[in-house]
């Protein structure tokens, strides 16, 4: 007879949450062992053992590498700023901002291996062009595509020094830091008005 005051045993897990759970580990493995090592370097083997489960279950789940990749180098859409300038910029240091505090890894798999691998590249840029578009819609300049493309330069280009380069002050400075220095070019790139200089 059971107790009524007892809680009710936690339900097993269905096949299909299993699935699901296997799968999202095998995923979480792929994406860090990517970002580390880029796709060459990178095995089935390594990405099993880091999962905890066989090689051939990855290959059940995903049925070559470059499936395994394009899964796990995914990358979430944008949520790109509308407004006036001034918001934009400072949507745009935002982002980068959480970006600097810590990079999604999906987004270090394709930087490490886009120099490497085809699809990683294809994948960098699709997502790079749909940036710029967006970007250069709310820029109020005639050279708006020019300035975007600037902009979306100095991100990946901080991104990959801060985190793949890792030389110098930018590897370790605080977020802050960095942000407050990118400001007035982030400004005057997306046409946002700046503050007067105090005269001396």
């Amino acid at each position: 007879m059971t107790d009524p005051n007892q809680p009710p045993a936690a339900a097993r897990p269905t096949r299909a949450q299993q699935r699901r759970r296997t799968e999202s580990r095998i995923l979480g493995a792929a994406r860090q062992l990517f970002a580390e090592r880029g796709y060459d370097r990178t095995t089935i083997r390594a990405v099993a053992a880091a999962a905890g489960v066989d090689a051939g279950l990855v290959m059940h789940y995903f049925r070559s590498k470059d499936e395994l990749f394009a899964h796990a180098a995914k990358l979430p859409p944008d949520d790109f700023p509308t407004g006036a300038p001034q918001e934009v910029a400072e949507a745009l240091l935002a982002s980068l901002g959480k970006r600097l505090a810590a990079e999604p890894v999906a987004s270090l798999a394709v930087l490490r291996s886009m120099l490497t691998h085809s699809e990683a590249a294809a994948g960098f840029r699709e997502a790079a062009g749909q940036r710029l578009e967006q970007m250069q819609s709310v820029i109020p300049a005639a050279d708006a595509e020019l300035r975007a493309g600037l902009v979306s330069a100095i991100i990946t280009g901080v991104i990959i020094e801060r985190y793949l380069v890792r030389v110098g002050r930018l590897a370790d400075a605080p977020p802050e830091s960095i942000i407050d220095l990118l400001r007035p070019c982030f400004q005057a790139l997306t046409g946002a008005p700046t503050p007067p200089t105090s005269s001396p």
